[in-house]
């Protein structure tokens, strides 16, 4: 079994699939690191040998930041925003799409379920 960034990687999946599973690591990236290792894309995991294996991962922690680390640093970015109180930290804050969507229709995954509200009653003379 391949572990990598303490990820369990498929066995029955091609090494550019494979290496997809790891937080920060899509197919361009897994294609640039198999390419590195000298690792062919369409072996494997379970056909990678120790040798292979231990060039992958120490590409990996020699280059890129993935896994655990990524997300605290994603983290830190959002809490630095929203402590400077720019317009995408109050945004984040608030729960509302940041990048300009319309809200009056849209972004239920942002907004969350719809929360009904009572029209107001008419006063009666």
């Amino acid at each position: 079994m391949a572990r990598i960034a303490g990820i369990d990687l498929p066995k029955n999946k091609r090494g550019v699939i494979g290496l997809t599973y790891i937080f920060g690591i899509g197919p361009s990236r897994a294609s640039e690191i198999l390419e590195k290792a000298g690792v062919s894309e369409d072996t494997k995991v379970q056909d990678w040998n120790d040798d292979e294996l231990a060039k992958i991962r120490t590409f990996l922690n020699e280059t890129f930041k993935v896994e655990g680390a990524l997300r605290s640093e994603i983290q830190t970015n959002i809490k630095r925003l929203m402590d400077i109180g720019c317009y995408r930290g109050v945004r984040h804050r608030t729960g509302l799409p940041l990048r300009g969507q319309r809200t009056k229709n849209n972004s239920r995954t942002r907004k969350g379920k719809r929360k009904t509200v009572a029209n107001k009653k008419k006063a009666t003379k």
